[in-house]
């Protein structure tokens, strides 16, 4: 019996009833669990909600830079270095039930510094919001590798494509109606109350995320000897030496963090441009979650069809033709297309950027280490990009910042056609 209380249950690889059964089982409990983070997310979107919140409580353009830097940070820094361990796990999810409480409560604390704190101790109130938002990415970079590796054996390599898209979807569409909950909500409550609403409201879809997420009935994964970090390390470094095409789409994956180094300023911008009301933060939520539920209902297909490769090139695609629409954007509701643009990038990006990365790992023991180096080797651009943008806001205006951006994402796109090829293609490739 595992400490989850379940029994192990065999690969999905397997073709027996009994295993087709749980298939079925682990995929709609995983994919509730997704879902309902997504949802959580969206009243707390570091695109629109989180800056506007933080611009209430007189950040500077760098510290508002911070928090897609802070929050890439926690996403993507621990999972290389808990991948070794999670590998040498052969069931992944007590581990994962354990710890995500640390990426789910924080959403509590900052409601609290909404309600309680932003008002008498704004200084106070931001410095907490980042930590609470460096804990709550933290603890998910660290159960990366693990979920994931949960996601590629209780799903099979042909569906996962679809369980990445349609459990967005469904994400999208709770996110679509909690982004009009989020409008009226600003409208009627003012800052900070308004913004302390939106992060209960977070907290409880993440409760219930994690409901769902102790349903699955995790099978029983390979697992090998956990080696000491320096030698895992080496191991790690001929892997980067050996693979190349697996070393030209890192080099890719950190242009297309380059272009995503404004994401964090298109709220701000237009409400300082178009002088917007609060509300209007709800309204680009609502185009994000469009454009993600568009995305997701077509590039989710696409990438169990072809490949992973092409809805990745379309998001870097739609993120160069954001970037061009924030420039040249002459009204607020013209501006208001950056938004959808952008959901169809994170539509890419949610269904392929790390699913790409199981097709990469040459057998499924090693998932967990090709996860943690498609995270942790993008820190430095991911967390550096958006902190360069916030000091290029300051210094020149947020024209040359989407200049950038745009030039991220198109060499990001360029390089992905000439150079990456699409593993699942390959004769030797693991599933």
């Amino acid at each position: 019996m595992t400490r989850a209380g379940r029994p192990p249950l065999p690969d999905p690889a397997d073709d027996d009833v009994s295993t087709r059964r749980y298939v079925h089982h682990n995929v709609v409990a995983l994919g509730i669990d997704f879902g309902l983070f997504v949802v959580g997310l969206s009243f707390a979107s570091q695109s629109t909600i989180l800056p506007a919140f933080v611009a209430h409580l007189g950040a500077s353009n760098p510290i508002i830079g911070a928090i897609p830097a802070l929050m890439t940070l926690g996403w993507n820094l621990p999972s290389l270095f808990a991948a070794g361990y999670t590998e040498s796990l052969a069931q992944k999810l007590p581990f994962v039930l354990r710890y995500t409480i640390w990426e789910r409560l924080p959403f509590l604390v900052l409601a609290a510094v909404a309600f309680f704190v932003a008002r008498p101790a704004p200084d106070l109130a931001l410095a907490v919001t980042l930590a609470m938002l460096l804990t709550i990415t933290s603890a998910g970079g660290l159960l990366m590798p693990a979920w994931m590796d949960i996601v590629g054996r209780a799903v099979p390599v042909g569906l996962r494509g679809r369980f990445f898209a349609v459990s967005s979807l469904l994400g999208g569409a709770g996110g679509l109606l909690g982004s009009i909950l989020t409008a009226w909500v600003l409208a009627r409550l003012a800052a900070p109350v308004g913004y302390g609403v939106c992060f209960l409201l977070a907290a409880l879809f993440m409760g219930l995320s994690y409901v769902a997420l102790a349903q699955v009935r995790e099978p029983r994964g390979a697992a090998v000897e956990a080696a000491p970090l320096g030698a895992y390390l080496r191991r790690v470094g001929r892997v980067l030496r050996t693979d190349h095409n697996l070393a030209w789409y890192l080099l890719a994956r950190g242009l297309g963090f380059v272009g995503m180094m404004a994401s964090g300023f298109y709220t701000v911008y237009a409400l300082r441009r178009f002088g917007a009301p609060d509300w209007a933060v709800g309204v680009f939520t609502t185009a994000l979650v469009v454009g993600q539920m568009g995305g997701n209902l077509v590039l989710g297909s696409i990438a169990d069809r072809f490949g992973h490769l092409v809805p990745l090139i379309i998001g870097m695609a739609t993120l160069l033709l954001a970037n061009a629409a924030a420039i040249s954007a002459p009204t607020l509701q013209v501006f208001t297309l950056v938004f959808l643009l952008q959901g169809v990038q994170l539509a890419a990006a949610n269904v392929s950027g790390l699913n790409v990365l199981l097709e990469f790992a040459p057998e499924p023991a090693a998932r967990p280490t090709y996860v943690g180096l498609g995270t942790t080797l993008m820190t430095p651009v991911a967390f550096g990009a958006p902190l360069l943008a916030g000091l290029m806001a300051d210094l020149f205006g947020f024209g040359p910042v989407f200049v950038t951006a745009g030039a991220g994402a198109l060499a990001s796109a360029t390089l992905l056609l000439a150079r990456v090829h699409e593993p699942r293609h390959r004769p030797s490739g693991a599933s």
